[in-house]
């Protein structure tokens, strides 16, 4: 079966506009087809694109090993992603995670697969350290990780989001029954540490779902890659996991909440005025905004800044509001989901360290996706090249 573009992604893939796409079709460099559902769409067949491409570059064969990625799980527009063709703002608002995970991973739902395994009880580690322990566990007691048929790395993979979970510490006063539920039910009790009114906790669950929905994949984000990296050698999932959470680890890419949750923290008892000024100082850049895809404003923003809206303070409210106006007003880039996710956190009274930790746990779920794909391309299709220079 022939994988097809879309005309943007495919001018997009030969580096020019869409009338130049337009005008290779007229002049027969390339076909387009018809989309199924609609006639004013047009698609391309990938191999051609890849031909063409070839071709521009003055009829150079491209190094056979470098590896051009194309996927069918998740488009980025500038008005936001889509999983599989399906706005990720409108999943948020209408589905749970697994329900996402399910679509991402093109799987039937297994509500019986959503089961921790028994581990021991967990050491006193940095939950980043505490999920990479989970990984290695899950995977040691995994007897046959190297089976890598789909419906068995899907199993593993809902066990192994899981298992995360009910790994992470159990506040004080709060019952082990955390461990029953929907992965954000779960995840919201251990992330909150303080017994909260019925109807108030329903409202931080769906907040929870509605934050893995929009992290669960952004495409081909580094860690991502290094996931795919990993699955183009054949490595079993949790390896490829253990690739992703150590790529993840960064500050500038998993840790990029919790150094917007500081500057909220910083802005609650010195004043926005004051915390922008420091944070400029010493940082040079603000955390939680601006970002490398969306020019305009990053469009998960806005559902997530819809549930902090319901779950803060009126003083908490202005404070964000405050920060996000003075930062428009001195030409910042807008707000990114760092920023909503850490208000979110802050607002909420998780742990510092909460909007990392639920970033984390969401993005095994892409991650697998990609795993998986990445199986059905060619091995070790990812060699580059390096240009050796010599001191002088």
């Amino acid at each position: 079966m022939a994988r097809m573009l879309q005309s943007e992604e495919a001018a997009r893939r030969l580096g020019v506009k869409l009338p130049t796409l337009y005008a290779y079709v007229s002049r027969g460099l390339l076909v387009s087809y018809p989309s199924d559902d609609s006639r004013r769409r047009r698609l391309f067949d990938v191999d051609d694109v890849e031909q063409l491409a070839r071709r521009s570059r003055g009829s150079r064969q491209v190094e056979s090993r470098l590896a051009s990625v194309t996927t069918g799980i998740t488009q980025i527009r500038e008005d936001g992603a889509s999983f599989r063709g399906h706005p990720v703002a409108e999943l948020a608002a209408r589905s749970t995670f697994e329900e996402v995970a399910d679509l991402l991973w093109s799987a039937d739902a297994a509500p019986a697969d959503w089961e921790p395994v028994r581990l021991p009880r967990p050491p006193r580690l940095d939950t980043g350290d505490l999920l990479r322990w989970v990984t290695v566990l899950c995977g040691a007691k995994d007897r046959l990780r190297a089976d890598l048929r789909a419906e068995l790395v899907v199993r593993s993979a809902r066990r192994l989001i899981t298992t995360m979970v009910a790994a992470l510490p159990t506040p004080a006063g709060v019952s082990r029954a955390t461990d029953t539920g929907s992965t954000a039910e779960r995840l919201s009790r251990h992330l909150v540490s303080t017994p909260v009114p019925q109807a108030r906790r329903r409202q931080l669950d769906r907040t929870v779902d509605v934050a893995l929905v929009l992290m669960a994949d952004h495409e081909l984000a580094t860690s991502t890659v290094a996931v795919r990296v990993a699955a183009s050698t054949r490595a079993d999932l949790y390896d490829a996991v253990l690739a992703g959470l150590g790529t993840l680890a960064g500050p500038l890419h998993g840790g990029a909440s919790q150094l917007a949750y500081s500057l909220l923290v910083d802005a609650s008892h010195h004043g926005v005025e004051r915390a922008l000024n420091e944070c400029l100082r010493w940082q040079r850049v603000l955390p939680g905004f601006g970002h490398t895809v969306y020019k305009h404003g990053d469009p998960r923003v806005e559902p997530l800044l819809e549930c902090f809206n319901r779950l803060a303070r009126p003083d908490q409210r202005d404070l964000v509001a405050a920060l996000i106006e003075l930062a428009r007003d001195h030409d910042v880039p807008a707000p990114n989901v760092d920023l909503a996710l850490a208000a979110v956190t802050w607002a909420t009274g998780m742990p510092t360290d909460a909007g990392r930790t639920i970033f984390t746990i969401a993005r095994v779920a892409g991650w697998t996706a990609h795993y998986l794909e990445e199986l059905g391309e060619r091995p070790l299709r990812f060699r580059a090249r390096a240009v050796y220079a010599t001191a002088r």
